[in-house]
């Protein structure tokens, strides 16, 4: 039996391919590289390039590859631009997920892992929060994946399906090996965007928001390691198999970092002094918001491993580092082959 990973080629997504490899498991990924890259699926996994919402071509691949269980990360995931384009993000999000889950229904697939978010709860009146808290997301992204939570509870109530949604806090950081990181170049996510300004790639970066009712004036949040947090799904994966039953869990260690933490993080890290300017608030940012985790811990017996800010800048600097390098090294050929019309033949 194989997993299906949509979304494997990029950032948590190769990060769940590369530990469902490490754990034995057979693994096809389906990605349409619209973010992804090709070159973060090991090449011991199969890559389709397609969408997760075709219908028929996932049926296909369900039945070839015999598929036990789909892990869900296929879909846009920045706050802004969901608020710029909503149609695009109910499109991408929610009607596709609807499509991936009616195929699995239809497949005979029983396991579902669904990539959910924080963002379903909104502005929390109060921390840590807990998963019976209120959800009231304040933006077309965390109404996209409440409205895949809704689909998932329904489904799995009138068919052979049993899921777990992992609402995630913060990401970051990236794989301890150096095997796989957030290679997104324009990517929105606070510990990239200091990393790759502490390393001279962005001349600065930008506190959007000093006014809020958090100790500094800035922004507080739950990061959690991406290795921490795949980790979390293979448990996942194993608590579905062994006949768990559905659940909706948090995802995230259960205490904040302020902006100008994370900040101050990344320059003792990277012994590097940066600009850094205020500006005003995005649309679509809660003041603070930190996960309740207990019932992850109780339900799949899952211990985290990475939980240290330093630990988690530590590897997202390393991973840009090596972006860095990779990127030079393919401009160098790139001037190579031109110098040498004969090498590119």
């Amino acid at each position: 039996m194989s997993v299906l990973v949509t979304g494997g080629a990029g950032f948590i997504g190769s990060h769940m391919v590369i530990d469902l490899l490490d754990a034995g498991e057979d693994v096809v990924v389906l990605d349409n590289l619209s973010t992804g890259f090709e070159w973060a699926v090991p090449r011991h996994a199969d890559l389709v390039v397609a969408d997760a919402g075709d219908q028929a071509l996932v049926t296909k691949l369900l039945a070839e590859k015999k598929i036990d269980a789909i892990v869900h990360f296929a879909g846009s995931i920045v706050v802004p631009d969901s608020i710029a384009d909503p149609l695009g993000y109910y499109a991408n999000n929610t009607v596709a997920s609807r499509a991936l889950m009616e195929c699995a229904v239809r497949g005979g697939v029983e396991h579902f892992i669904f990539s959910s978010t924080a963002a379903v709860y909104g502005l929390p009146q109060h921390g840590p929060v807990g998963e019976n808290a209120e959800l009231a997301p304040i933006s077309p992204y965390g109404s996209s994946k409440m409205m895949t939570e809704i689909m998932l509870a329904d489904t799995a109530a009138a068919h052979d399906l049993r899921y777990v949604a992992l609402r995630y806090f913060n990401v970051a950081g990236a794989d301890p090996a150096g095997r796989s990181g957030q290679s997104t170049p324009n990517a929105t996510h606070l510990i990239k965007v200091a990393c790759q300004t502490a390393l001279g790639l962005r001349s600065h970066i930008d506190i959007f928001g000093t006014d809020y009712p958090t100790p500094d004036g800035t922004c507080v949040r739950d990061y959690i390691h991406v290795t921490d947090l795949v980790r979390a799904h293979r448990a996942a994966l194993s608590y579905l198999r062994e006949g768990g039953s559905s659940q909706v869990l948090n995802c995230g260690y259960g205490r904040g970092f302020s902006v100008r933490e994370v900040i101050a993080t990344v320059k003792r890290v990277s012994s590097a002094d940066f600009d850094v300017r205020e500006t005003g608030r995005r649309p679509g940012d809660p003041a603070s918001i930190v996960a309740d985790a207990k019932r992850i811990k109780r339900v799949l017996q899952w211990r985290p491993e990475l939980d240290d800010l330093e630990t988690i800048v530590s590897h997202a600097l390393a991973w840009e580092r090596r972006l860095a390098e990779r990127a030079i090294g393919t401009s160098r050929r790139r001037n190579s082959a031109a110098a040498d019309p004969v090498a590119s033949l």
